[in-house]
């Protein structure tokens, strides 16, 4: 009886011993790396660094809307947009809220034609009309026509677009709208959304990150362009374009000679900073990242060089070699799409398919903090997509002054974003999105 159960066991050491020596005989396969562990509280990468906050929808926002639309309007309002893609959506958001605000009923926003932007296409172009208005039912009610008595005015102009500080709607744009019935503006800048009653936050909430989707045919443009990147991937909105950097009143010495006479024809009157102050204006946050200094940030959160990078970018983009000759992975539209198609596209299209991809990347990664780098950043957040990090271009310019460099400036930078990327700094405005421990 004994035997006889000795015979198995042995059987099952011998068999299990003999495979063990061939696992480890055998030649190591080629280990996949990975650049985007989700969870993960082991790993040398900034998206395995443990969070301990996290941003959310408020909850006063997703759980209904606190006052019901009065029974009469107090008139029509449009909003007029400009700049580009993102800088239109940001005022379109912010004049939904607006005109919940003075109890108006929201007509179809005009986005303004600008050469600037090489731009001619409309909201309706860009947006799908009839999901929006669905969306905003209960918050707002948003009308595709006029009524026929006023159908054929113009509407009031109100000028707000360059005031700052404690604007008061109330107080500025109501007489208008009662007076005239019907008017446009373009939302004042640096507002103080949080003085808003609640009712008109969720508006503006609901508008910017619930109600807005792409056309069907750009969508399926930007699907298209999504399944063409391969996986996983990381999406980098860089920045370093001559008329970026002409604004900034950056100067880069190492640049190259076509760089440098691109630059110098964009900067028309907005001369550099020099000596002392241009120090200063660098430490401050307010010079670009290159390319090549872009490449280093990145190696110093430990994103390896063979990662997928999409660059979601405009034209002209300055400096590149340095970049791809280190992270060779690189995809842009202008290849990944039909050369037919894409030069056809105008300014708010290609925005809106970076903008497509980038919300539904692995990682994002800005060298900016522009209009782009918020929505994004703030609908990924929406998504609960949380590998998403900015560079910053404070802590490069401060400590490279401090004549850090290589491994001991890597480190530095490493320490920088680890913390930012824990406490989710960015992610999201303080608007529509609540903070939560983790």
């Amino acid at each position: 009886m004994i035997g006889s159960s000795v015979k198995p066991l042995f059987v099952f050491v011998l068999t299990f011993s003999l495979l063990l020596v061939v696992i480890l005989l055998s030649p190591s396969p080629h280990i996949l790396q990975i650049p985007f562990p989700s969870g993960s509280s082991v790993g040398s990468d900034i998206w395995s660094v443990k969070r301990i906050m996290e941003w959310r929808p408020c909850k006063w926002w997703l759980q209904g809307h606190l006052t019901p639309l009065p029974a009469k309007t107090n008139g029509y309002i449009r909003v007029d947009c400009y700049g580009g893609l993102n800088q239109m959506r940001r005022d379109l958001c912010d004049g939904v809220g607006i005109a919940r605000l003075l109890n108006a009923t929201l007509v179809l926003p005009k986005f303004e034609v600008a050469a600037y932007w090489n731009e001619s296409s409309g909201f309706a172009d860009v947006f799908d009309v009839d999901y929006f208005i669905q969306k905003m039912s209960g918050c707002i009610e948003v009308v595709k026509e006029l009524p026929k008595d006023i159908a054929s005015k113009e509407p009031f102009k109100v000028d707000c677009s360059k005031r700052k500080g404690q604007f008061d709607y109330i107080e500025s744009v109501l007489p208008s709208l009662l007076e005239h019935h019907y008017i446009s503006f373009t939302p004042a800048m640096s507002q103080r959304r949080d003085r808003y009653p609640e009712y008109a936050r969720a508006t503006l909430c609901q508008a910017c990150y619930s109600a807005i989707r792409l056309t069907s045919s750009l969508e399926k443009k930007a699907i298209e362009l999504l399944d063409a990147i391969p996986k996983p991937f990381l999406s980098l909105h860089l920045r370093f374009e001559p008329d970026m950097v002409a604004y900034s009143q950056c100067e880069y010495p190492n640049l190259s000679p076509s760089s440098i006479a691109a630059i110098e024809a964009a900067r028309v009157d907005r001369k550099p900073w020099t000596g002392e102050l241009a120090q200063i204006w660098r430490k401050r946050g307010k010079c670009p990242l290159t390319p090549n200094e872009t490449v280093l940030m990145l190696q110093s959160l430990n994103i390896p060089t063979s990662t997928n990078i999409y660059l979601a970018a405009g034209d002209g983009l300055m400096e590149m070699e340095g970049f791809t000759s280190v992270y060779t992975n690189v995809f842009t539209k202008s290849v990944l799409l039909n050369q037919e198609d894409f030069t056809r596209m105008h300014g708010n299209t290609k925005a809106a398919l970076d903008y497509y991809v980038s919300i539904n990347s692995d990682a994002y990664v800005a060298t900016y903090f522009g209009n782009m780098d918020k929505i994004v950043a703030a609908m990924r957040t929406y998504k609960r997509m949380h590998n998403t990090l900015f560079l910053s271009r404070k802590a490069f310019a401060e400590l490279t002054s401090k004549g850090l460099e290589g491994v001991a400036l890597k480190k530095a930078l490493w320490e920088v974003h680890k913390n930012d990327f824990a406490i989710g700094r960015g992610f999201a405005l303080p608007d529509c999105f609540c903070e939560f421990e983790l």
